[in-house]
């Protein structure tokens, strides 16, 4: 096969090598505009992982680019005056010129021909007389962009500015973060030793900062100065250096694109490094990307029966892991956008936060990366909390809202059960919630039980407007108060337009067959085109609504409930007047937010009124709807939950989207955390993240990161009522408490869960 590599960087390089080994006849070209011994960057990191399958690729490359690194297994982060070290994290950095070189001298002993100082201005002059055309041609191909209709390029320029340097500084064998606030904003700086006397120092700023410091209008030597500057107590005398000699001014910095294409093939032209795919280098994935990109095509070309097979195989399977780094990526970098908001955390969550900010690596990950700091965070922790000085995982430490004290950070969702008569709880809701109390959760929540027969989501829904709604509650909450340490919360809600609706396993969000109620909506704007229209709510519906849900708070403190919520989310008649998708009114409770939330905070401020002044009250909201344009925003998010924190709100419970059928939710793990992460830490106020979380592992690390304060289970709960206590048993938690007449069961789960800790599993 004829082939020609259009840039010489390291994904054309290791592609050519690839290739001659699978079979030395090929003729392979590598063309580069660039002198073989220029370069543009720095320092190059590759993770242990990386290297592992280098080695197996080409052992003899691979071990010239061993020969040459350094090693580093801590990562140090100085921030406000303090350094926090943490290890095993296994990192290698070698220099971008000497990997090349070292490239560049396995392609020539294996035959490739290495052509330097070569202008190429288009594929297309190529095809002809090559087979095969890889574009490695950069984060700004010009191949990309020749054939960007075919390619369809989704290129996302992030917030951040930042500029690669260099400095003959030493940090010994840790990747260091650097953290400094200046008379103009916060900046940082990303740093490692990728040799005996040289380490790069990427520096980074938001551009509020980068415009103060005026940059935009400073020579290149002007910015390194102004950036050593704020780095030079870190410096010890050195210098900061650049070696984009090619670049001028403003032009030394760039915003990250985050690039991936849609295809990365069209006929004989096939995409691979920046030039299909970029990672952030805050996580360290570019070259890595570069390197398994180059083998797999290899790989590919010599396995499938046609060039076209190779890459539909190539693109499938490099894009879906391709996608899978972005994701951490995008986490990290947007963890780095939206730093300032950590800023003021204590040093040790601060360090946490950082270090777990992609969420491929979590508390468990990083219990066995470093045990010893992980057991000092969660002391930390358990201080924090008030417990004093123990040694528990963070769930398991207590929380207080008002007179309520929590066992711990677990909390039932309310899930819905379909199984109420008449709006009233039955034997069904008994026993279900009741299992859930003795499953070890700190918190328990009811399903959304709403404030009239009209206000049912469907007619299974339980309610509190009768006085046998009242006596039935009651029986569960003096049971869960007298046999387990659980707290017990009311969601408290009103359909609106998607009332009327079947049962959960029937058909969700489908009108009833027959015997639909009618229906009231911020405006007469149905849920669907298959739902009923909606009566846009009058002054006097209001004033009838306000007084039913004060009603049904003062039931709920009659049954004995610990906490009630206002459910302000996903689509219900609350949330149809804050979102701008279902509230298109034209008086005082529509358009602007504070016009949309009038009626919201009269309601929860009525609620408050009647609620005990001892007892805690939370409301649900949806952080996002989730739509391109013209809904709630996780901006909007923020202020909503400002506004009910000033009405009196104790702590805000986040959830995401359910509001519109446009909806293009963004799923994974953990996924709506980031909204509860922004509210907590933008503003200080407390919340609750629900959204896929399923496991310990997830709880902890929210907890200790301070991405929330309770961390909410619905799924994990439906399938193990005592997931908690499970979770105790398996962490080797012994301070959790079971009902006696469990003991038994407790005491053989921890004997199991000690016996495959000695052996290495960890369940």
């Amino acid at each position: 096969m004829k082939t020609v590599c259009l840039g010489g960087g390291p994904a054309g390089l290791y592609f050519a090598i690839s290739m001659k080994l699978r079979d030395p006849g090929h003729d392979v070209t590598v063309i580069e505009r660039n002198k073989a011994d220029d370069t543009f960057g720095w320092g190059v990191v590759l993770s242990d992982d990386a290297l592992e399958q280098m080695q197996e690729n080409d052992p003899q490359s691979t071990q010239s680019i061993r020969d040459h690194f350094a090693y580093w297994d801590d990562i140090a982060v100085e921030h406000n005056g303090v350094r926090t070290v943490s290890g095993g994290h296994g990192f290698a950095g070698i220099g971008r010129k000497q990997m090349l070189v070292l490239l560049q001298a396995r392609a020539r002993e294996l035959g490739v021909n290495l052509q330097f100082e070569t202008v190429f201005k288009s594929a297309e002059q190529y095809r002809q007389d090559y087979d095969l055309v890889v574009a490695c041609d950069g984060i700004n191909s010009l191949v990309r962009n020749e054939y960007e209709s075919h390619f369809n390029p989704d290129i996302d320029v992030r917030l951040c500015k930042f500029i690669w340097l260099g400095t003959h500084q030493k940090f010994g064998d840790a990747f260091t973060f650097l953290f400094e606030k200046t008379e103009n904003g916060w900046m940082w700086a990303h740093v490692y030793q990728f040799d005996d006397n040289t380490a790069t120092f990427i520096v980074e700023c938001l551009q509020p900062t980068w415009d103060a410091f005026g940059f935009a209008d400073m020579t290149k030597e002007e910015t390194v100065a102004a950036c050593q500057k704020v780095f030079e107590k870190h410096l010890g005398g050195h210098d900061l250096m650049s070696n984009a000699d090619h670049l001028r001014g403003s032009a030394v910095w760039m915003n990250f694109p985050r690039v991936i294409c849609e295809k990365w093939y069209h006929e004989n032209v096939v995409l691979m490094g920046d030039a299909a795919a970029t990672g952030h280098f805050s996580i360290g994935s570019g070259s890595r990307l570069a390197f398994d990109s180059a083998i797999a095509l290899a790989n590919f070309l010599h396995s499938e029966p046609t060039m076209e097979q190779a890459f539909q195989r190539y693109q499938e399977e490099r894009r879906l892991e391709v996608l899978r780094l972005q994701s951490a990526a995008r986490n990290s970098l947007e963890w780095f956008e939206q730093v300032e908001r950590y800023l003021d955390l204590d040093p040790v969550q601060f360090n946490y936060s950082l270090l777990t900010r992609s969420q491929r690596i979590s508390h468990e990950n990083l219990r066995l990366r470093d045990p010893e700091w992980v057991k000092k965070a969660e002391v930390w922790f358990q201080e924090q909390a008030g417990a004093g000085p123990v040694h528990r995982a963070p769930m398991f430490a207590p929380y207080a809202l008002r007179d309520m004290a929590l066992v711990n950070r677990i909390v039932v969702s309310p899930m819905a059960q379909y199984k109420a008569v008449d709006g009233c709880p039955t034997d069904w809701h008994f026993a279900h919630y009741a299992e859930r109390a003795k499953g070890g959760a700190g918190l328990v929540y009811v399903e959304m039980t709403c404030v009239s027969p009209e206000a049912r989501i469907t007619p299974g829904c339980p309610g509190l407007y009768a006085p046998e709604h009242e006596t039935a509650w009651k029986r569960l909450t003096d049971f869960v108060h007298g046999e387990t340490d659980a707290k017990i919360c009311v969601q408290i809600g009103h359909a609106g337009r998607k009332g009327s609706t079947q049962l959960g396993w029937e058909e969700m969000d489908a009108p009833l067959t027959d015997g639909n109620w009618p229906l009231l909506s911020a405006s007469a704007i149905a849920w669907s085109d298959r739902n009923q229209l909606p009566h846009a709510m009058d002054r006097s519906d209001m004033t009838r609504i306000r007084d039913e849900f004060v009603a049904a708070v003062q039931m709920a403190a009659r049954a004995g409930f610990d906490m009630v919520e206002l459910h302000a989310a996903h689509g219900y008649l609350i949330s149809s007047f804050i979102s701008p998708l279902s509230n298109t009114r034209d008086d005082q409770y529509g358009g602007s937010l504070e016009n949309r939330m009038r009626y919201p905070l009269e309601v929860f401020t009525a609620m408050r009124a009647a609620w005990p002044e001892s007892k805690p009250m939370s409301v649900r909201i949806s952080a996002t709807d989730w739509v391109e344009e013209g809904g709630v925003t996780a901006a909007d998010a923020v202020e909503i939950a400002q506004m009910f924190r000033d009405a009196g709100v104790d702590i805000i419970d986040v959830s995401a989207g359910q509001t519109s059928t446009q909806a293009q939710p963004v799923y994974g793990r953990m996924f709506q955390t980031p909204f509860s992460d922004r509210i907590r830490n933008e503003r200080g106020i407390p919340t609750m993240a629900v959204g896929n979380i399923y496991e310990p592992d997830h709880v902890n690390s929210i907890l200790i990161a301070g991405r929330a304060d309770l961390v909410c289970l619905a799924r994990p709960h439906l399938a193990n009522p005592y997931w908690t206590l499970h979770a105790a048993a398996t962490l080797g938690d012994q301070e959790t408490n079971w009902p006696a007449p469990y003991h038994p069961g407790r005491d053989q789960m921890r004997r199991l869960a000690e016996r495959n800790e000695g052996a290495g599993i960890r369940v």
